[in-house]
């Protein structure tokens, strides 16, 4: 069964009117969310996106240190009584020591309470962001758990610094007049511009992550729309239904990930439950020594859609980076985690080059030993001149993911001009790019790339025409092979492959001429860092490969 609920929420209080009609105007949250199967899909979806595989090979990867905010629109409706908005502690097994609870009727630090009121909805986005038994991230420091109207309306709009909160779950949407038959009923796409501004701008001013839901169904919407947040839909469940990008307003690619998921109303939380995770990995360290720049904001979106897992029929294009049912893919936290392990590396090599010029690769110094990694690093063009950081690399068979991010700066309604390019450094040829002019992401996937030298370079493009000659940037990075081993054990075969990067299945078929591949429910078993997958032998041919699959 699913409910659709749509929330009145004037954002325009006698206090703020003046100031908010100039700046957001929306008149409705659309919400949807599936009640039948939600608790027994939680270990099933932790299995999906890398959870179980994260935890059998870390200690207490878990979210603890980071606090996070979530706001709930009000499904009741009645303005008489206080809003339904309220997580219930007890159902997502939680202590409620860790929750505060904010509405325009006040603020409260136990529940129940009299600022608002339980919501199911509530209970359901929690369950899968923090909720002990089946969420990503059980162990976060403090929840704050707002009335969305107050949160959007007395924070975001007027910019005003919340509790701390590193990561906000928004698994409510608007709709757009272009989705609607009755547009007097719903926002513009102008609208759409002025509630992205907002939450980039709050978004750069306290390092905020937001993850939002992208809609379910139709065109995106905000707040997944907003350029510095990380748009989520989902894909995969039997009657699972999502918006597509790209965005109305000027063609960006949104959403920027996918999770297997009803709606995104519980797909939403699975990515911040994710993003809280690598906060706090990257706190305690175990992304390096720089932990301020392995927590940044960029640098987690980056590791985030840069470990997404493609599905078979993923695309993408040179000028449109994602792909605009699945963004960068399928999340994957434990890839996403090992490319955060993988450590900063700094880019190898600088140098400027004419406006418009080519910029083919330099001489090749200081290669990268690491084969999956990140940096943070500011880039700096001129009114003349573009700059390149070239980051090189040795490489063997296999595929190659990298992901570019930056954000849209304070109070700017465009966005610097950064690209992604992939160079052949021995004989200097392109093998791939990523050019958008929109976009404040650029991607690379390449599942086969042959054995050589490689300059990945980061272009910011100069000239009068920029936001602004500095701009920092994340990059996520990994080369990784994907080779399937084969042994014998007395009667047995032996299928063997790395645990990482995550995502891979195995198939088999027994006619390479006609191949009707299939995975035959094949357990594979995790040895240290190897899959293990045992075969019985027999007399006809078997032929085995890995494979993406399609979720």
């Amino acid at each position: 069964m699913r409910l659709d609920f749509c929330a009145a929420m004037d954002y325009f209080s006698a206090n703020h009117s003046e100031v908010l009609m100039n700046r957001l105007i929306c008149h409705a949250a659309v919400l949807a969310v599936v009640l039948t199967g939600i608790c027994s899909t939680h270990a099933q979806s932790l299995d999906q996106i890398g959870v179980t595989l994260l935890r059998s090979q870390t200690t207490n990867v878990n979210g603890s240190d980071i606090r996070v905010a979530q706001p709930e629109a009000n499904l009741d409706g009645d303005p008489s009584h206080p809003s339904a908005f309220e997580v219930n502690p007890a159902n997502v097994s939680q202590s409620s020591s860790r929750f505060t609870y904010a509405s325009s009727a006040g603020l409260a630090n136990a529940y129940p309470n009299l600022v608002g009121t339980n919501s199911w909805h509530a209970d359901i986005v929690a369950g899968f962001f923090y909720g002990l038994s089946g969420g990503v991230a059980t162990n976060v420091a403090h929840v704050d758990n707002f009335d969305a109207d107050y949160f959007i309306n007395y924070y975001v709009v007027s910019n005003l610094a919340v509790l701390g909160d590193s990561v906000v779950n928004q698994s409510f949407a608007w709709s757009l007049s272009t989705n609607i038959p009755t547009p007097a009923n719903y926002i513009s796409v102008s609208d759409q511009r002025d509630i992205d501004s907002a939450y980039d701008d709050y978004a750069n001013t306290y390092g905020t992550m937001f993850v939002s839901s992208v809609n379910n169904g139709g065109f995106v919407t905000p707040p997944g729309t907003a350029y510095n947040s990380i748009g989520v839909a989902c894909a995969g469940a039997a009657d699972s239904h999502s918006s597509v990008g790209p965005t109305l307003d000027n063609g960006r690619c949104k959403p920027d990930l996918t999770v297997p998921a009803f709606s995104t109303s519980s797909a939403t939380p699975c990515v911040s439950g994710a993003a809280a995770v690598l906060m706090q990995a990257a706190l305690r360290g175990d992304g390096g020594s720089d932990t301020n720049s392995a927590f940044d904001m960029r640098t987690i979106k980056a590791l985030l859609l840069n470990g997404a897992v493609k599905p078979a029929d993923w695309t993408n294009s040179n000028s449109s980076p994602l792909d605009a049912r699945y963004g960068a893919g399928v999340l994957n936290v434990f890839n996403s985690y090992k490319q955060l392990a993988g450590g900063k590396n700094n880019s190898s090599a600088t140098n400027f080059i004419s406006i418009g010029a080519t910029h083919l690769p330099v001489v090749a110094t200081n290669f990268i030993s690491a084969t999956s990694g990140w940096n943070f690093q500011t880039i700096s063009s001129t009114a003349t001149n573009g700059a390149v950081n070239h980051y090189f690399f040795n490489f063997t068979n296999g595929f190659i993911t990298a992901t570019l991010v930056w954000n849209r700066q304070l109070a700017e309604t465009n966005i610097n001009n950064l690209d992604l390019f992939l160079f052949n450094a021995a004989n200097s040829n392109l093998v791939a790019c990523s050019t958008s002019r929109v976009d404040n992401v650029e991607h690379i996937f390449l599942p086969k790339l042959a054995a050589g030298s490689y300059d990945l370079q980061v272009l910011k493009n100069g000239g009068t025409n920029v936001v602004s000659n500095n701009e920092t940037y994340a990059l996520a990075f990994a080369f990784a092979p994907t080779k399937l081993n084969l042994t014998r054990a007395g009667t047995n075969a032996v299928l063997s492959w790395p645990v990482y990067p995550a995502g891979f299945c195995v198939e088999a078929t027994t006619n390479l001429a006609t191949p009707m591949w299939s995975t035959n429910n094949f357990s594979a078993t995790l040895t240290g860092s190897t899959n293990i997958l045992i075969v019985t032998m027999t007399n006809a041919a078997q032929f085995f490969r890995l494979r993406q699959p399609n979720f």
